[in-house]
């Protein structure tokens, strides 16, 4: 009765398993075979990665952290520029998340800040399992959500997030996406 899988690789945000997305997609395509459509997910924030998705069998793709940066969104319907969760992700590289429990008790992928890092401390307490650490957490988050600073957030991003580099609409990513993901495949075409 599944019409969609989302096969979700290690790089992706928020909660994530232990195995990467070119390894991941191609063993659930082969498993679920025709009785479902598989929707690649992490790590893709290109039309090169949509191509490589689809290359390894996927019908489509389910891209979530890239859509963080779009002017479109905005927490708390902020409008007076970039929200300290989007500067937080417009500074950081592709090296700067982290996998914990510390969210929600089950392992996510956050973007790295101090927050994260008070709780990789040798003395921090370890993290309760879900859901009571989110239950723990729940209050802490709403301050920081409240608050302004980049270097705080509490924010599931996968590791795309190095290519997250600009506010930009939603309808420019995704000219940028079918341009990329045209070229990719002439490419490939051209070199059969």
């Amino acid at each position: 009765g599944v019409d969609i899988v989302i096969a979700q690789g290690y790089e992706a945000g928020g909660h994530t398993g232990e195995i990467a997305s070119m390894v991941l997609w191609p063993e659930i395509v082969d498993a679920i075979g025709d009785s479902a459509s598989v929707l690649a997910a992490g790590g893709i924030g290109s039309g090169r990665q949509v191509a490589a998705a689809l290359a390894l069998g996927a019908s489509g793709v389910w891209m979530g952290s890239y859509w963080l940066t779009t002017s479109e969104y905005k927490l708390g319907g902020a409008d007076k520029g970039p929200t300290a969760v989007q500067r937080a992700l417009l500074a950081a590289t592709s090296a700067d998340t982290v996998r914990s429990r510390i969210y929600s008790g089950k392992p996510a992928r956050l973007l790295k800040t101090k927050w994260t890092d008070a709780w990789a401390k040798p003395d921090a307490p370890a993290p309760l399992p879900m859901p009571l650490q989110n239950i723990l957490v729940s209050e802490a988050h709403q301050r920081i959500s409240a608050g302004s600073d980049p270097e705080v957030v509490a924010m599931p991003a996968g590791q795309i997030v190095g290519r997250m580099n600009e506010i930009r609409p939603v309808a420019e990513i995704m000219a940028e996406l079918v341009a990329e993901y045209d070229k990719t495949v002439d490419r490939l075409d051209a070199a059969r």
